[in-house]
């Protein structure tokens, strides 16, 4: 694999990188992370390395739908994921707007967790999405039951549209445009 195709620097947590997956070299370390109990709403939790291969092999086929490893301070530690909602996951569900870029992103189970990690890598995702300027709206489409991630998401300036029901959850549609990400973080990304 190259280098890293994204760098962040988060003042408080250093650098964190993105790099696209590679389905076969990262199967491992992915199925650890994609079926451990607290990635439930992950939705893969049954599913062996062969089958986690396979899946982010069809992801880096798809012409819509991308899936990048995350590091912190050189070291693995999440997972993103990059789709366009007008060809993937929200197809005919929601108001699709040009610019917009749906998102998944998953932190890395850990026994010893770090204090903003989450936060931080959040930040980065959505840094690395509106550094490509035909960007406007980050759209996501978390479980109802993933209280958690509702309140990041929140955070980092998301908006909920509403409830969906998709093929396997029901889902709270939530949408962030640059500006409010950028009030929501005080400004500190490129704009």
């Amino acid at each position: 694999m190259t280098g890293p195709s994204w760098r962040w620097h988060d003042d408080r947590l250093g650098e964190f990188t993105l790099r696209p997956v590679d389905p076969d070299g990262d199967a491992a370390l992915l199925h650890r992370w994609v079926t451990h109990p607290r990635s439930a709403f992950w939705l893969m939790r049954d599913a062996d390395q062969s089958r986690v291969a396979e899946e982010y092999r069809r992801i880096a086929a798809h012409p819509h739908h991308d899936a990048y490893l995350g590091s912190w301070r050189g070291r693995p530690g999440f997972l993103a994921e990059r789709y366009d909602p007008a060809h993937v996951e929200l197809v005919g569900r929601y108001d699709h707007a040009e610019g917009d870029v749906g998102m998944h992103f998953l932190c890395a189970p850990t026994d010893t967790p770090v204090h903003g990690f989450t936060r931080a890598v959040i930040t980065t995702v959505m840094a690395w999405l509106f550094a490509d300027p035909t960007t406007r709206r980050v759209v996501v489409e978390p479980d109802v039951r993933n209280t958690a991630v509702h309140a990041l998401n929140a955070a980092v300036g998301f908006t909920v549209v509403g409830p969906i029901r998709k093929p396997e959850k029901d889902a709270l549609l939530s949408v962030c445009t640059r500006d409010q990400f950028l009030a929501a973080t005080r400004g500190d990304v490129p704009a």
